[in-house]
Order: C-alpha cells, then sequence, then structure tokens
C-alpha cells in the first residue's frame, strides 16, 4: 500500500450540515464530509442530467472551494463536479493529526475519493492543488481519469520573486511577525493585495466579487487556526520540493496515466511560465494552454477558457475524435479579445 493510500477506504462518508457562515452560491450545496480523524466540506452543483461522470476540484494555499465556484457552474452539463476545502482551510478544520505536508493533504484527497466510492474522477488542482492531485495521480491511478493541473506548484530551481513571501511563510515564526506587520491594515486592504498577487488583471474582479473576497477573508481572519494551517501547508510545499528519488514531484509527474491538461498564465508572478513547456514534456499525455492575460487563477480569471480546453480533453479522452480539443498541444500563439491564447 501506498504511503497515501487511505486506510480506511471503502468507510461511508456520513454528511452534516455546515457550521458556519461560509458563502453558497446559487445553485451549489455545502455538505461536511466525516472520516476518522479528518472532516471536511464538500461543495457540490447538481449536475443537468443524471450520469454525468465525476469530478473533484482542488484549490491551493490559502485558496478554498469557492475558487471553482465558476468552472463548476460551467462544466455542470459535463461532469458531476465536487470541490473539497482542503483541511484547515475553507470550511473544513485541521486534520486531528495536524499533518499539513503535501502527502497529507493527497492522502485527505484520496480518504475522500475512497470513502465516497466517486471515483475515478476528472481531477483539478490550482497551484499547491496542482502539486496535491499530481502525487494522487502518481500513486493511485485508478482514482484519476483526466488531470487538468492550473498553475501547478512543481518545484522550480528559480522561483519568482513574487513568490518569496510566500516560501518565507514556511520559516517558523514568519507567519506572526507578519500579523504584527500589518495590524494596521483594513481587511479589505488584504484582500486587494492577495487578488493583486493571484490575479493578471485584478481590475477584472468586479465589486461584487470583491465584496465577496473580503468577507471572507474577515471570516477566515477570524479563526485561530488560519496562519498555522497557512504556514504549516507552506512549509509542506517547500519541503515537497527538497525530495528526491521516487518521490520528486517531476519524478511523480513522469508515472502519471491519466491525459493531462495544463494551463498557465502570461502574467503569473507566483508560478513562471518557463515551467509551462518543462511540464508538458514531463507528463506523458500532456495539453498545454497558455493563456496571455491570466495570473495564477486562470478559471477564476477566465473560467470560459479553461472549461472550453477540459472538454476538448473530455472529448479526446472520451473518443470524441477532433472537435473542440483538436489541436491543443500547444496553444500558445496568437492572442484574442478575451486574453486567451487560440492554437
Amino acid at each position: 500500500m501506498s504511503s497515501t493510500e487511505s486506510p480506511d477506504a471503502g468507510t461511508v462518508v456520513p454528511v452534516v450540515p455546515p457550521v458556519r457562515g461560509v458563502r453558497v452560491g446559487a445553485g451549489e450545496a455545502l455538505r461536511t464530509a466525516s472520516l476518522p480523524g479528518l472532516t471536511l466540506s464538500v461543495r457540490s452543483r447538481p449536475p443537468s442530467r443524471a450520469g454525468l461522470p465525476p469530478a473533484l476540484y482542488v484549490h491551493g494555499l490559502g485558496g478554498s472551494s469557492l475558487n471553482w465556484s465558476a468552472l463548476m457552474e460551467l462544466l455542470a452539463d459535463r461532469v458531476d463536479g465536487e470541490a473539497l476545502d482542503l483541511p484547515g482551510f475553507g470550511d473544513s478544520p485541521p486534520p486531528d493529526d495536524g499533518d499539513y505536508s503535501l502527502t497529507g493533504h493527497a492522502r485527505a484527497v484520496i480518504r475522500y475519493l475512497d470513502a465516497s466510492r466517486r471515483g475515478p474522477v476528472h481531477l483539478f488542482g490550482n497551484s499547491m492543488g496542482g502539486a496535491i492531485v499530481t502525487r494522487v495521480a502518481a500513486v493511485r491511478p485508478d482514482l484519476v481519469s483526466t488531470l487538468t493541473l492550473i498553475s501547478p506548484a512543481l518545484p522550480e530551481l528559480r522561483a519568482q520573486r513574487a513568490a518569496w513571501p510566500t516560501a518565507l511563510l514556511a520559516v517558523p515564526g514568519v507567519a506572526r511577525l507578519f500579523v504584527r506587520a500589518t495590524q494596521d491594515w483594513t481587511v479589505e486592504r488584504r484582500t486587494r493585495e492577495v487578488l493583486a498577487l493571484c490575479y493578471g488583471d485584478p481590475s477584472r474582479v468586479t465589486p461584487e466579487a470583491l465584496a465577496a473576497a473580503v468577507a471572507e477573508q474577515e471570516r477566515r481572519a477570524g479563526l485561530p487556526y488560519f496562519w498555522d494551517a497557512m504556514a504549516r501547508s507552506a512549509r509542506g510545499v517547500v519541503d515537497a520540493y527538497t525530495l528526491g528519488g521516487q518521490h520528486s514531484l517531476w519524478r511523480q509527474a513522469e508515472r502519471v496515466l491519466a491525459p493531462t491538461l495544463l494551463v498557465y498564465g502570461l502574467r503569473d508572478r507566483l508560478v513562471g511560465h518557463r515551467m509551462a513547456h518543462r511540464a508538458s514534456a514531463t507528463f506523458r499525455d500532456s495539453r498545454l494552454l497558455t493563456l496571455v492575460d491570466a495570473g495564477h487563477v486562470a478559471m477564476m480569471e477566465y473560467p470560459e477558457e479553461v472549461a472550453q480546453a477540459f472538454i476538448g480533453l473530455l472529448d479526446e479522452a472520451g473518443g470524441g475524435g477532433a472537435g473542440t480539443g483538436a489541436g491543443m498541444d500547444d496553444m500558445a500563439e496568437e492572442r484574442d479579445g478575451s486574453g486567451a491564447a487560440r492554437g
């Protein structure tokens, strides 16, 4: 059995209502899945018809299942989608064992999939979530139909300068120092700083979306474990970068069997676009979509383009032939008016 494989596969997942006032979009549902030592909040959107294949969305560091709402809505006629709040994030409490390592997060995803019996799924991951689901796909290929990675946090020898503060969170005590240094900041300022880091063009954030983001940031700031979950998860990513041999993330990427869609933004300040071509050469069955004006969270900035690319992958993987997915090996050529690169 793999170190990330569930010891209690097949356990029925009981569900209870969420206990806090987390935003739930129109048409969405939020529930809590309880496993031994682990409680996960699960956001879902009912599919447009019965019998659609299952999908699971996994957010990045500091994110939550809310990051996937726009994409889930666009894909509701193609997949039966659920989005997890990783342990310690969104509406999920910390894990009982305090394990925020990349392997710990991957184990949480695997345990949920085993217990809910939803696999194999179309698995999505953004940033840290991209690294997590890469590990899941490598060690449990039976759980993954396709893999979609949006700015995955795979190891870089030369990290972008804008990503250094995030990496510094991994250093013990830095999170506490950051809180002290920014104690005079309003919640809105903190939120705008995060959006400026993650979006290629923060002006695309509507006033309504900004207000919702501020409210969510304020809610999270009141959680006693928020910064601990952030710092320990950041440390987990940094630790994973140092692993060699079969546990290396790049070595695990080589082992992924599932058809893979890679999505990168040219204006990403956290994951360099130079990693896109290394990733496309490493994942054995990959397609690359580059969005010229996107930053780190393309599924939030350009959900229509990401949805179209995934539908192409889905059609190819399902034997759909030409259609939407034809010619997607590299879509980083001319920019259209939407900011998406077209192949």
